[in-house]
């Protein structure tokens, strides 16, 4: 028995799909097809297909199939005025996304301290997903004072940019006041939002921004998929 048979099975997959022989969206051969096709044992295949399915090759969709997975990876730049379609639309990245709802909370001690608010306070906490090219990279909670934006979430939605929001309360600039990556295992329904394995790990970025002078608007928590997004700084930008 070649008990590496799941790991050739694996290479000539996924060489079929960086070849272009299987593009982003066709639908795997079943899984007797595939044990006929490279006349291997039902485990082994299981086994070639999951693997590809951690590394994001693959999407397993519960009475669909397997289709192959469009993997844009971005490159996605932190600096003093970051911004999703900044860094995506010079690329030909079609950047998308959704409110997929939102609540008003009350603070809590780290929420307050990094929004300049008491604990308790109420705040408005807004659930968004986001897509590139038709593929999700993440999912996050953003954080604002109820008191000074308190509509923020409504108009998000009717007016689709961060940024035209800000402007429609006042606010012409801001800036990237902190960020901190971390990485860890996918929890809860984050591998289905993401459209991923569930033993795919993700990205979680939380991040501040601030007014000019340094005072906070905004706290993130934003869930990336560890396979489609590589991050590089530059905090000594000026654009």
């Amino acid at each position: 028995m070649n008990r590496d048979r799941w790991r050739e099975i694996r290479a000539l997959i996924e060489q079929d799909i960086m070849d272009g022989v299987m593009e982003p969206g066709a639908k795997l051969p079943t899984e007797p097809e595939l044990i006929q096709l490279y006349n291997a044992g039902r485990h082994t295949v299981r086994r070639a297909v999951t693997e590809l399915a951690k590394a994001g090759y693959l999407s397993v969709e519960q009475g669909r199939g397997t289709f192959v997975q469009a993997r844009p990876m971005i490159d996605y730049a932190i600096g003093r005025r970051t911004r999703l379609s900044r860094n995506l639309d010079p690329k030909g990245i079609d950047v998308s996304g959704e409110t997929l709802g939102y609540d008003l909370v009350p603070a809590s001690p780290r929420v307050a301290r990094l929004l300049g608010v008491a604990e308790g306070a109420e705040v408005v906490a807004t659930r968004r997903r986001s897509m590139a090219d038709g593929v999700p990279v993440n999912i996050g909670l953003i954080y604002h004072d109820a008191a000074r934006f308190s509509e923020f979430a409504i108009r998000r939605r009717a007016m689709g940019s961060t940024t035209a929001v800000y402007e429609s309360y006042g606010i012409t600039d801001y800036l990237r006041g902190q960020t901190q990556i971390h990485a860890r295992p996918a929890r809860g329904e984050e591998p289905r939002q993401l459209h991923q394995h569930a033993d795919m790990p993700v990205l979680v970025v939380r991040a501040v921004d601030t007014l000019l002078d340094g005072t906070p608007i905004a706290h993130s928590e934003v869930i990336w998929s560890a396979a489609r997004v590589k991050f590089s700084f530059n905090l000594d930008e000026d654009d």
